[in-house]
């Protein structure tokens, strides 16, 4: 799904926008990956296993994302570098649709800017546009206070755990949360 560009300006002044991944973008997006990967233990990746990601495969995970129906990748580029990433992937099945996983980054140094909160207001309109979904779903490492913040003031509430599901180079054990947040919708007047 290709969603229009959004321009915002962030609380430092500068300008940001958020928009749908282009093939321009995959060089800023593999620095973004391993940078972010570094900057934190709350992303479920190493920055040595970001090898894994080519310029050929984000082409294709923008281009299979970009013309899907059920996912929507939003990239966030001030003064054109990609900062941070957002995600919605919702259900197909009868029994399934009406749930939607979401996960969001951003680089350190764009923390506290608003950008989290944008992104997010991105994904629950998207949510809120799809008649069948009923609940956005997202996962959180603990100690990660910030994240778990901003979650909850989008709405989220905790409804699961997961003991040590994360495991860290030097052993520490994790446990991981799971949230979701209702989808609202304005009552239809006939």
């Amino acid at each position: 799904m290709v969603i229009q560009d959004i321009s915002f300006t962030l609380k430092d002044g500068r300008k940001g926008l958020i928009r749908s991944p282009r093939d321009e973008d995959i060089p800023g997006m593999l620095d973004y990956l391993y940078v972010s990967a570094g900057e934190t233990e709350f992303i479920l990746r190493y920055p040595e296993e970001c090898v894994k990601y080519t310029p050929e495969g984000e082409k294709a995970l923008f281009d299979r994302v970009n013309a899907s129906e059920n996912e929507a990748m939003l990239v966030c580029l001030v003064d054109g570098k990609v900062v941070g990433n957002c995600q919605i992937v919702w259900k197909t099945g009868l029994k399934t649709r009406h749930r939607a996983a979401v996960a969001i980054a951003l680089l350190k140094e764009y923390w506290n800017l608003g950008i989290g909160t944008r992104m997010f207001q991105e994904m629950i309109r998207i949510a809120e546009e799809n008649e069948h979904i009923l609940q956005m779903e997202l996962d959180f490492v603990e100690g990660n206070t910030r994240a778990r913040a901003l979650y909850e003031k989008m709405g989220f509430r905790i409804t699961g755990i997961r003991p040590n599901a994360i495991r860290l180079k030097n052993g520490t054990l994790l446990n991981e949360y799971s949230m979701i947040r209702e989808v609202r919708r304005a009552e239809k007047i006939s």
